[in-house]
């Protein structure tokens, strides 16, 4: 890969640098918990990285920092957080008893997470529109750390095996797919909205205020099923035009 050393050697931008280095902290740690057997503690500190994922490129946007390097470098920290370190943990919790089975299911999971973050990279920033083209990598994350929370903390048990892996290659073919998922780049708080989808939000989170957990769960889930949802509805509503694919994003 060829680098810019020009713009390199202008410097980097350090508060989206640092909310960065922070999520890759998190993912890192979650390494760290998982060979400790603190499965909820490495789900945590997964859930942790999303929120520097999503506030180092806020930030970088809001202040005007946004850079070449700052983009390839939240790419590279969204393969530990989101694609090694839940890929580490599911093989850990549940998929070890399957031997090569279980760390092959989990390597398919972090090789369709890698895949598609490249598939991002590479897109046209001309052609990015308000809907994700797969499922987002952290949102794949996210599914695994809320079922780890879920049956850890909530029904004292662990995950069927066999559920896990089809978990983890659901994940992984949805990452890479062309179905589109809502990506929420016009949610401007500035902006007026209409009633029932200020009630919508504020329902959510007294529902994570409430029962964190439980809807932790419930709301990945759902956003996990939103994608085929779509394809179907898209499909009964007009099944001769061919499927407009969504725009790939992180």
């Amino acid at each position: 890969m060829k680098v810019n050393r020009v713009q390199l050697k202008k410097g980097i931008y350090i508060l989206p640098s640092l909310l960065t280095t922070c999520g890759v902290f998190c993912g890192f740690y979650s390494f760290i918990a998982t060979m400790e057997d603190k499965f909820d503690v490495a789900a945590v500190a997964i859930l942790l990285a999303m929120v520097f994922d999503g506030l180092d490129g806020r930030v970088a946007r809001l202040t005007g920092t946004s850079s070449a390097f700052g983009v390839q470098y939240d790419s590279l920290a969204d393969v530990i957080s989101f694609g090694m370190a839940p890929a580490f943990l599911t093989y850990a919790w549940v998929l070890k008893p399957f031997g090569h089975l279980g760390w092959m299911a989990a390597f398919l999971y972090l090789l369709c997470g890698a895949l598609r973050l490249a598939r991002f990279n590479v897109t046209k920033p001309d052609l990015l529109g308000n809907s994700f083209m797969g499922l987002p990598i952290p949102a794949a994350a996210a599914v695994i750390a809320s079922i780890v929370i879920a049956f850890e903390d909530l029904f004292f048990t662990r995950l069927d095996p066999i559920i896990m892996v089809c978990v983890v290659y659901s994940l992984a073919f949805l990452m890479v797919s062309n179905l589109k998922y809502p990506a929420f780049k016009q949610l401007e708080f500035k902006k007026r909205v209409h009633f029932t989808r200020f009630l919508f939000v504020v329902l959510i989170l007294y529902a994570f205020a409430t029962v964190p957990k439980v809807a932790l769960f419930l709301i990945t889930g759902m956003y996990l099923l939103s994608g085929p949802f779509f394809w179907l509805r898209s499909i009964v509503k007009n099944p001769q035009a061919p499927q407009q694919q969504g725009i790939d994003s992180k």
